[in-house]
């Protein structure tokens, strides 16, 4: 008979692996196998993969077409056929898997590009409506050059003004500027 501690049953909180078995998450890294992968894409797409494949297919139909050699692969070169298939059995998902991270990689860079254009256009109008205020500020902001003429108007009425008793003095300081 079998004694269970408490133990025992606290370090097993998941029932649903078996005793003994290494999680799957230790095992597997879905962004390395990307990686691996799209590197594996870049290279099927490649001139020199392709130059690499025709120089194996030419000499495989050499090889087995000379009478000299033995021929493990006779005329219609159906091992030839299969490494072809088995090739594009595995090229194609990794082909599409690569494609699929690059389509990801895309959506996160647009959407950044979203937000930057967002906050760009966000800035844009602040500073638009800064500029404005700035401009409606300085509209009624009095320049040197209305100074100037202010000055001049002033001092042509004083110099154009007829004072009533023929006084050339200010009026209320008496004759002659005395008061």
């Amino acid at each position: 008979m079998t004694r269970f501690t408490g133990r025992r049953l606290g370090e097993r909180s998941d029932l649903s692996v078996p005793r003994g078995a290494a999680p799957m998450g230790a095992r597997y890294d879905a962004d390395a196998f990307g990686r691996f992968s799209e590197a594996i894409a870049r290279f099927l797409g490649t001139g020199r993969f392709l130059f690499g494949q025709t120089v194996l297919v030419i000499f495989w139909i050499i090889l087995n077409s000379i009478a000299a050699f033995h021929h493990w692969d006779p005329y219609p070169f159906i091992l030839l056929n299969l490494a072809f298939s088995t090739q594009a059995a595995y090229a194609a998902p990794l082909i599409l898997l690569a494609q699929n991270r690059q389509d990801d990689r895309d959506r996160a860079n647009i959407e950044r590009d979203r937000e930057v254009a967002a906050r760009t256009q966000a800035d844009t109008e602040y500073l638009a409506r800064e500029l404005a205020a700035v401009r409606l500020a300085l509209s009624d902001v009095v320049t040197t050059t209305d100074l100037e003429d202010m000055m001049g108007r002033m001092a042509k009425m004083i110099a154009d003004r007829q004072f009533p008793d023929g006084d050339d003095s200010f009026p209320g300081t008496g004759s002659r500027g005395e008061s």
